[in-house]
């Protein structure tokens, strides 16, 4: 752990082989137990995993089989000195829920999703941790006449607490998203997704997860994101990446498009010491371009980043910017905040 507290970590996605819609992989696959070398080289702590990256082909195994392999992985894990931070059910690749998965029109898609759900806590619970995000990718539409929006966001609702109810420990983090791989998605922003889990039947164990480009997505600041979440208490978890203008999900490495706004996301993170409730997740991936015996830097890059800003953040003069505020000379704390940042 660093001196400042803060445990990090990252997917196996996050060392991917830079495929994109346009074009096939550009660097060769990496085996699991290479990637978990690279956690311990760039000195992560833990693993954010999907279902299927614990428990691969999953939907072929028993419920026992499931729970049998996830102990498998947890003791890998532990062997490399990690944990696991999330599960996150990966509802957007079978073909069941091409139409959506919790809000399909088909009540069996919508059962699958539940099923797929339930068995993603199961591994949730072998693997020691009482966290699973809820990254709802198909949950929106292409063409808004063919879903019922507000019976959709009741779908949403009942699967929330399904889950509350079959897994009494476990806590769920919404990751909100306005766009992609839906056209409109039903839980764009850290509002709808604290709306909903304020809706759940059991509050107190439903927060949300605030990525940087989803927020960029929306038009909205990352670091007001997590403000809100915090002020209620409920940021369990972040994603934390950088992305340049409203495009696809770049995922690009921490503060490495926008400093100052990479900065004020540090800044109140560690005002609000989020070191004592979640880790510090990077949703990062390395340029299309970058060779593969290179692509990692991209990691190690976003961690340098953060650990960097909380340095500037906490040694900014409290007293001359409180009384910069005072005196609502913003000009000269707009000064203030660049010269720090550039080290001056």
């Amino acid at each position: 752990m660093n001196k400042y507290g803060y445990r990090f970590s990252f997917g196996p996605w996050n060392l991917h082989e830079g495929a994109d819609p346009f074009g096939p992989p550009v660097r060769p696959a990496r085996a699991f137990a290479d990637k978990l070398k690279v956690y311990q080289e760039l000195g992560f702590d833990a693993v954010q995993f999907h279902d299927d990256d614990a428990v691969p082909e999953l939907d072929a195994l028993a419920p026992a089989q499931i729970r049998e392999r996830a102990r498998a992985m947890r003791q890998v894990l532990a062997d490399h000195g990690l944990s696991a931070e999330f599960v996150a059910p990966r509802l957007w690749e079978h073909p069941r829920t091409v139409d959506g998965a919790y809000t399909a029109n088909d009540p069996q898609a919508r059962a699958y999703a539940l099923e797929r759900s339930k068995r993603a806590a199961d591994i949730a619970a072998e693997l020691g941790t009482d966290l699973m995000v809820l990254w709802l990718a198909r949950e929106g539409t292409y063409l808004r006449e063919a879903k019922d929006a507000a019976r959709a966001t009741h779908h949403l609702l009942e699967a929330i607490n399904t889950l509350l109810a079959y897994a009494p420990a476990l806590r769920l983090v919404v990751e909100p998203k306005p766009n992609e791989p839906m056209d409109i998605a039903y839980i764009p922003t850290m509002g709808h997704a604290l709306a909903l889990g304020f809706q759940t039947a059991d509050p107190r164990r439903v927060g949300a997860l605030m990525e940087s480009a989803h927020a960029i997505l929306a038009g909205l600041d990352p670091a007001d994101e997590c403000a809100f979440a915090l002020a209620f208490d409920k940021l369990w978890s972040v994603h934390l990446n950088d992305q340049n203008g409203l495009k696809y999900d770049q995922d690009r490495s921490f503060g490495s498009v926008d400093l100052r706004r990479a900065f004020n996301q540090v800044r109140v993170l560690d005002e609000n010491r989020y070191w004592e409730k979640g880790m510090v997740g990077l949703d990062v991936k390395a340029i299309r371009t970058q060779p593969a015996e290179l692509a990692t830097k991209h990691l190690r890059n976003s961690l340098a980043m953060f650990l960097r800003l909380v340095e500037v953040s906490r040694a900014l003069d409290r007293q001359t910017v409180q009384a910069l505020i005072a005196a609502r000379d913003y000009e000269e704390l707009d000064w203030l905040i660049l010269n720090q940042l550039m080290g001056r």
